[in-house]
């Protein structure tokens, strides 16, 4: 007889960016395991982004999913589609420009770029990756960008 489990369907919204196979040097051998980086967000101004390490690509999954969810940072969002202004930032290599957008335009980003505002619910948005290709740069380098935005009301900061 088996067990009757119904497996919960979680409320975020969870994609892996990077899979990398890392090794170490010890005295018995090469250790070999897994690094992966996802990226997870409910779709409505939150969103996070963790890294796992561990023997197969499973485990290594559920603790960077786990580690993002626990780290998520709210993002200001205009009218629940779009960013309050325009922000350019440099992380490491990695530039970034985020640039709201008028409704209707949609996502106009790149790979890593677009997954994390997908993840926290921007609609409408323009977006420019400058200086590297390294996609975990790139994820760091917009989830930095979108923390540091600031929603303006006429004149006031709010």
């Amino acid at each position: 007889m088996q067990p009757n489990f119904v497996r919960e369907q979680s409320e975020f919204f969870e994609k892996v960016i990077q899979v990398n196979r890392v090794s170490k040097k010890t005295k018995g051998g090469d250790k070999r395991s897994l690094s992966v980086i996802v990226v997870a967000g409910d779709k409505k101004g939150r969103v996070g982004v963790g890294l796992g390490k561990a023997a197969d690509v499973q485990s290594a999954v559920r603790k960077a999913s786990a580690y993002a969810k626990k780290h998520m940072i709210n993002v200001p969002l205009i009218d629940n589609r779009t960013i309050p202004h325009t922000i350019n930032i440099k992380l490491g290599a990695a530039r970034v420009l985020l640039k709201p957008a008028p409704p209707g335009t949609g996502i106009i980003a790149g790979g890593a770029v677009r997954v994390v505002v997908e993840a926290a619910g921007i609609s409408d948005i323009v977006s420019k990756v400058l200086g590297t290709s390294n996609q975990a740069s790139n994820v760091y380098a917009t989830l930095e960008a979108l923390s540091r935005l600031k929603l303006i009301e006429r004149g006031k900061k709010v």
